[in-house]
């Protein structure tokens, strides 16, 4: 199933306080930057990595009032259409990054900043000659471990059970996150009561959704 033409963004919305492209973001990463109204405030930061339609992005915001979520999307488009669902939501706790979030663990997140990350419905680069380009690898990992707090969650989901199980194995042997924590899959209370569009997509036709929670121990 591949994925359905994106609807078009209104040129008349000022995307411009919530997308930034990675290659202006400042050298240090600054939670009050992105966010002025944390300045101040010990507000978790929640990162999504791959934020695609930008469901997750701006849905868990408007739960979540007291978080702020940072989506991260590597195809300029979709960047552009998360923004703009955010911006079309009114959300202030929400921002997008339109770059590689291999990169920016890598080199611009600092230890420890981030409350939760989440991984949905990565691209499984089924040949195994694309394998390496798969994000989920040991080196991002580690940088997830890394940026968590002590306490902090990755939540990772696929609808690829190769792809999940390898990724368990991976995870257990890279990182000292506890788990895979069991993850009930809720019945939607409306037609976008999931996690992103592509979740949806698999449970309407019936297709199974692997889903796992780690956590960062706490501090001794």
């Amino acid at each position: 199933m591949g994925r359905r033409a994106l609807r078009k963004v209104d040129p008349r919305v000022d995307l411009s306080p919530i997308l930034r492209k990675a290659e202006t973001l400042p050298a240090r990463f600054d939670h009050a930057a992105l966010f002025p109204a944390a300045a101040g405030a010990e507000r978790p930061l929640e990162i999504e990595v791959g934020s695609g339609k930008g469901l997750f992005i701006s849905t868990a915001p408007k739960q979540h009032g007291e978080r702020d979520f940072l989506g991260i999307e590597i195809a300029h488009k979709y960047a552009e259409y998360s923004a703009f669902r955010i911006a079309r939501q009114g959300l202030t706790n929400a921002k997008m990054i339109d770059g590689d979030a291999v990169q920016l663990f890598r080199m611009w997140f600092p230890d420890a900043c981030a409350a939760a990350v989440h991984v949905y419905f990565p691209d499984p680069w089924w040949k195994a000659r694309h394998r390496k380009r798969r994000v989920m690898q040991p080196a991002f990992v580690k940088d997830v471990e890394r940026v968590l707090r002590p306490g902090g969650a990755l939540h990772f989901w696929t609808d690829v059970e190769e792809y999940f199980r390898e990724t368990l194995t991976l995870l257990a042997e890279e990182t000292n996150l506890t788990g895979p924590a069991l993850v009930l899959e809720q019945p939607p209370e409306h037609d976008l009561d999931y996690r992103t569009h592509f979740e949806r997509r698999m449970r309407k036709h019936g297709q199974a959704v692997y889903r796992s929670e780690f956590r960062k121990p706490n501090a001794v």
